[in-house]
């Protein structure tokens, strides 16, 4: 396993939900990475967030190591979830809650459901 694959193996496993992000969670540096950091933000999810930006053989071996073309990508549990469109589309039929229930993983039901009367 190269050193990229092995570093990224290990901060997926190291938390229960990850986000591989252009910038970080506090100031994402593309709309698409903004977009999920500000779903997970919002309804209060706890995360690693790792800015691909900084580090050329992350943003290279992400790509590599899900077998997905672009960022952002979510995991939750060591599992490779999606990037933006499918977190939009999760979050607005109430899939991603369920995934976060699933796992036990704590969130606000309330801001969730928030964000889909406001997208309804």
């Amino acid at each position: 396993m190269s050193d990229a694959k092995t570093r990224i193996d290990e901060t997926v496993k190291a938390s229960d939900v990850v986000l591989f992000m252009k910038g970080t969670k506090d100031m994402p540096q593309c709309g698409f990475s903004s977009r999920v950091a500000g779903v997970l933000n919002y309804i209060g999810i706890e995360y690693t967030d790792v800015n691909v930006l900084a580090d050329e053989e992350i943003r290279a071996g992400i790509k590599e190591y899900s077998d997905w073309p672009t960022i952002p990508q979510l995991y939750i549990k060591g599992e490779f979830v999606g990037g933006c469109d499918i977190i939009t589309e999760m979050t607005l039929s109430g899939e991603l809650d369920g995934m976060f229930s699933d796992n036990e993983i704590a969130f606000d039901k309330d801001a969730a459901d928030k964000i889909r009367e406001a997208n309804g």
